[in-house]
């Protein structure tokens, strides 16, 4: 195998793929990054067996990329990386010597590594589904910012650990829950899906997604599902994640009635307010406030024996001349109102042990759902 190739082609590339690279897998072979140089094409795999990524890179000109000996070879990832990203050259050469010796150089500098015999690397399979379901990367992006968040860290509920992506017909659900709060989101896909889907996939694991796909907004993601595995295609990368087994929760049961109280409030105002009253409280684990209303006034409130005590009052309107008072942690309601993009935010009131529920005429798309904390 031996290449020249521009640095910041291959940085790019070794970038994507470095984020399956486990530096405590028991098989030291998935601690290494599998190079397959073709005619035209360097294939860059890593895997953890927890995640898989792939990228390719295509020889548009040999400017970029010039290939003069294909072959196949394991480099170890953690190495490769800090090279590449360390030297100063446009240009870097790889070149596999006696069988398993790569050699990485440019004009001023020379690097020996030891490589690994591609034939150790495990099998693994990256095939796409012929029922593929795609999805505008823009709108698959916010999917995964605005529920991955809510899921449970906990392992001991694995199921709640991943996000339920459920899918019949032109209907996509995505939810998140950690069993006290719930994020929803709900789109409608440009093509109906053939075949009903509902499966869970690890939190981790589409977030490692997100941060290696680009800003292009007019991009697709495609989705191929399969009974353990789910692989993402998007440009040249290829990101396959196990699916988590068991059964996600019917979380339609968590959804509140009509609510007898709509709040309705400047989001960034509110998020200012909440931010500023939980300074004072003492658990930093729940940080609970507490909400009021008097008229068209909406009063946070928290309290600590040790430290102090909090007031914040801004403006609202009402759906009706209800006054109402309930708790919640203000982590929770602060991640959760982060999700929006909007201007304004509605807070569903149901009952003082009821769900808050939040909500936007400006994105229908969306709900959050935070539960109440009693304080007495």
């Amino acid at each position: 195998m031996k290449l020249r190739i521009k640095k910041d082609i291959l940085q790019e590339a070794i970038n994507k793929v470095s984020k399956a690279i486990s530096t405590k897998n028991l098989i030291p072979v998935l601690a290494g990054i599998k190079f397959e140089l073709k005619k035209n094409r360097l294939t860059l795999t890593a895997s953890d067996n927890d995640i898989t990524i792939q990228t390719t890179i295509e020889g548009a000109s040999e400017e970029d990329f010039l290939v003069e000996e294909e072959g196949n070879i394991i480099v170890q990832g953690k190495y490769i990386s800090d090279i590449v990203r360390k030297l100063p050259d446009k240009y870097i050469n790889i070149e596999v010597i006696d069988e398993f010796k790569i050699l990485i150089y440019t004009e001023n500098s020379e690097f020996n590594l030891n490589g690994i015999d591609e034939k150790e690397y495990p099998t693994i399979n990256l095939e796409e589904s012929k029922k593929k379901i795609d999805i505008n990367s823009s709108i698959f992006k916010d999917i995964v910012n605005q529920t991955a968040f809510a899921s449970s860290n906990e392992e001991t509920k694995p199921v709640l650990t991943g996000i339920n992506f459920n899918i019949a017909g032109n209907i996509l659900e995505c939810n998140s829950t950690d069993s006290y709060r719930l994020a929803r989101k709900i789109i409608t896909l440009e093509k109906e899906s053939e075949d009903i889907y509902n499966i869970v996939i690890p939190s981790h694991n589409i977030v490692e997604f997100i941060r290696i796909m680009d800003e292009d907004e007019a991009a697709i993601v495609e989705l191929h599902i399969f009974n353990n595995k789910v692989l993402f295609k998007y440009k040249n990368i290829l990101f396959q994640s196990r699916l988590i087994n068991g059964t996600y929760p019917n979380t339609a049961n968590l959804m509140p009635e009509e609510a007898t109280l709509i709040l309705t409030a400047d989001l960034n105002t509110f998020y200012n307010v909440i931010d500023r009253a939980s300074i004072l409280t003492s658990d930093k684990e729940k940080n609970i406030v507490t909400l009021e209303t008097n008229d068209d006034t909406l009063i946070l409130k928290s309290s600590s024996i040790e430290i102090g005590r909090v007031e914040e009052k801004m403006k609202i309107t009402k759906s009706s001349s209800e006054d109402i008072k309930i708790s919640f942690s203000s982590r929770y309601m602060m991640e959760a109102l982060k999700s929006f993009s909007t201007d304004t935010i509605e807070i569903h009131y149901v009952g003082e042990i009821k769900p808050i529920l939040l909500k936007s005429n400006e994105d229908t798309t969306l709900t959050q759902l935070v539960l109440p904390i009693r304080t007495y």
